[in-house]
């Protein structure tokens, strides 16, 4: 079946001299992986620059559904990147969005609302100019309530405590060790009023947003079963001030 969809790079994973193997998040089929094989000769289509994290591209396939790597037929650039390359703090959050993805998505089928969302978010971080130190919490934030297990802040008003394992507001204590403190469980409630617009006006220390980065992965790793270490979150940690 000929398929043409765009589709989000999640993962690439060289594979031999001249092939890559390559995970996306596909418009039309939700994840999917690919065989590439990138010629040596600068006139071939398939270059490896265009399988960076978060590239946004239109493929051209014929859909083998019990195969688990499937082959490309064409691929071309959908939205040209202005400065997520060029930029090391927009890049460093690339990066860490990609893997994220790679391990949050990894059974998702065919999600019109989850893919829109991640597009427009990654074409608003090329775009941004002003502070981006809180971009990847909302972001993280926001994809929670596509991906099914968004935390119930409406709770927040009959309790002092934030339960990780239920999502929401208790009043006392948890019976287990996966819970706020008070402190913390006040300041996700202001995280989860932000958006992209206003995420500049919230102000953390580094330590205080790194913080908020161990919260929630802790808070995905409990709602995804599977959901790995993420390496590039010792690069985040250092990007911002």
């Amino acid at each position: 079946m000929e398929i043409k969809t765009s589709a989000i790079v999640l993962q690439t994973i060289k594979y031999g001299d001249s092939q890559l193997i390559v995970d996306f998040f596909t418009e039309k089929l939700g994840r999917l992986s690919f065989m590439v094989r990138v010629p040596k000769s600068s006139k071939g289509k398939m270059k490896r620059q265009l399988f960076q994290s978060l590239m946004v591209l239109n493929l051209e396939f014929d859909y083998r559904p019990k195969s688990n790597l499937q082959r490309l037929r064409d691929v071309s650039i959908q939205i040209p990147f202005s400065d997520i390359p060029f930029s090391p703090y927009k890049l460093g959050i690339s990066m860490f969005l990609a893997e994220l993805l790679s391990y949050a998505t990894r059974h998702e089928q065919a999600n019109d609302a989850l893919y829109l969302f991640i597009q427009d978010s990654i074409e608003w971080l090329d775009r941004a100019k002003g502070s981006i130190g809180n971009f990847h919490i909302v972001f993280m934030i926001q994809l929670s309530f596509h991906l099914g297990f968004m935390p119930n802040i409406e709770s927040g008003m009959s309790g002092d405590y934030f339960d990780l394992v239920d999502g929401c507001f208790v009043a006392h204590v948890p019976s287990h060790v996966h819970y706020l403190n008070k402190e913390d469980s006040m300041r996700l409630v202001s995280l989860f009023r932000l958006d992209y617009k206003t995420m500049h006006l919230y102000t953390m220390s580094r330590m205080e947003r790194n913080r908020c980065v161990e919260v929630i992965l802790e808070y995905y790793k409990l709602h995804l079963p599977g959901f790995s270490e993420m390496k590039s979150f010792a690069v985040l940690q250092e990007l911002f001030a």
